[in-house]
């Protein structure tokens, strides 16, 4: 069964991941490309044997394409997303979902009503050790989680652009809406949902702009650190950190405290699992290693869009699993401004 694929947005997310991965796969025939810089679409369109579209309408208006890749600027998810679904195509969106809850619940509701898949980018799923992690935790390996930290930063995305530099959109806050909570906290926050298998209920959060600064050297209008304290269903309480200021190397850590010990995932070069029990004991996993800006590996996620296409079956990424971790962004972002705890 082959699956066409259009791709919308030909940055460097769909450069180095989404279409090389669906070039990889043997389902796939990547049909079209659409993106705001023509002579881009054309050149992949050329190299992939697929056609180059003026406008992302004029793609979805293909009948032949099955399913689309949404990577364009965050602003444009909700709105290309959206389209697409009604247009009859599954999507793959990139994160963050949306820039509004609002638009993340539409970008849900246009899925159920199209009768069609939306699964959302948060590979940190798919990682090895997340995933056993999750299994650990659930046959409750370190007893009952009081406290986490996890951690996602480097330094910034300046060099992770199609076009590099201080001018990135990712800078822009008319296309980001938000900078490193939207970048890499958004990862973190449906990630530690995902392993404690709780939703996260109450945040207090500062959100801020430190360091990084535009062409111009104005300090840039998103934020490029959050600190969030996040409290979850059962009461167990942690931080969430995200940063564009790591001036060095990555930091993608998490560490869970329970009742019965300590649990460190990707804080070892060599067991990306580490339990380390009450006694002094240590149980360590050498699963994988966490993938980083410089050492790309296959993000898992194209491989499973294609799976949920082939077998049709619903994504376990899908929009609405991804909600509850968006509300807690909004959440953050508001509690940040009102400087106070807000109820997710």
């Amino acid at each position: 069964m082959s699956i066409k694929i259009g791709v919308i947005g030909c940055g460097k997310i769909a450069q180095v991941r989404h279409i090389p991965e669906y070039a990889a796969n043997p389902h796939v025939e990547i049909t079209g490309f659409y993106d705001v810089n023509r002579e881009r679409a054309e050149e992949l369109a050329k190299k992939y044997g697929a056609a180059a579209y003026a406008s992302y309408g004029e793609l979805l208006a293909d009948k032949e394409i099955d399913a689309v890749s949404v990577c364009a600027a965050n602003n444009a998810h909700a709105e290309i997303s959206i389209a697409a679904l009604k247009a009859g195509k599954h999507v793959l969106c990139e994160k963050p979902m949306a820039v509004t809850l609002e638009e993340c619940e539409a970008m849900v509701s246009a899925a159920k009503e199209a009768g069609k898949y939306l699964m959302i980018g948060q590979n940190q799923r798919l990682a090895k050790a997340h995933v056993k992690a999750k299994e650990l935790i659930a046959a409750g390996a370190i007893g009952k989680v009081l406290t986490f930290r996890t951690i996602f930063g480097h330094g910034g995305p300046e060099t992770w652009s199609v076009d590099p530099g201080k001018n990135v959109w990712f800078f822009d806050k008319s296309k980001a809406a938000m900078g490193a909570m939207a970048d890499l906290g958004i990862h973190k926050t449906d990630l530690i949902q995902y392993i404690l298998g709780e939703k996260i209920v109450e945040t207090q959060a500062v959100l801020t702009t430190l360091d990084k600064r535009d062409a111009s050297g104005e300090m840039i209008g998103v934020d490029d650190n959050a600190v969030c304290i996040y409290k979850t269903e059962s009461g167990a309480i942690g931080t969430m950190t995200a940063s564009w200021t790591y001036y060095g190397a990555e930091d993608n850590t998490t560490v869970i405290y329970g009742t019965k010990g300590i649990m460190r995932l990707y804080d070892d070069p060599k067991y990306s699992v580490k339990v380390i029990y009450v006694d002094g004991t240590e149980t360590d996993y050498q699963i994988d290693q966490i993938q980083t800006n410089d050492n790309q590996t296959s993000s898992g996620v194209i491989d499973l869009f294609v799976k949920c296409l082939v077998e049709d079956t619903p994504p376990e990424i899908s929009g609405e699993s991804v909600l509850q971790a968006m509300r807690a962004v909004f959440a953050s972002i508001r509690s940040s401004e009102e400087g106070r705890a807000v109820r997710v």
